[in-house]
């Protein structure tokens, strides 16, 4: 029976708690964009095609397209062809408990003022 060195094993749990909260801070990052929020938000309705969301944003399609993609890299969204139309569909519904404490946070919620919404000097 081998016995690990105390350093060796936290090193491993090290690796193992930077893995996870690396892939937690991918998807934090992917939310982090007031237009991917909008992505978002629309897709928890149900799904949609892109050239809905290009309207709804009010971008190119491009644009959009590259929103989609680091929330589809993220495994918030995912896309499936139709024809000649991509329809994205919202693959983590608990996002939106994430953004609903967010919005608590910043105080939409409950009528108080945000940080972003008080006066600036």
């Amino acid at each position: 029976m081998r016995i690990w060195p105390y350093c060796h094993i936290l090193c491993c749990m090290n690796r193992t708690v930077n893995t996870t909260y690396r892939r937690d801070a991918r998807v934090l990052r992917a939310l982090a964009s007031e237009t991917r929020l909008l992505i978002v938000n629309r897709l928890a309705q149900g799904e949609c095609c892109v050239c809905e969301l290009v309207e709804l944003v009010g971008c190119d399609q491009s644009t959009v397209s590259k929103h989609l993609a680091t929330l589809r890299d993220s495994g918030i969204v995912e896309g499936e062809r139709r024809g000649n139309h991509v329809y994205y569909r919202l693959l983590s519904p608990g996002v939106m408990s994430v953004l609903s404490c967010v919005a608590k946070m910043s105080g939409r919620l409950d009528g108080q003022p945000g940080e972003s919404d008080e006066p600036q000097d």
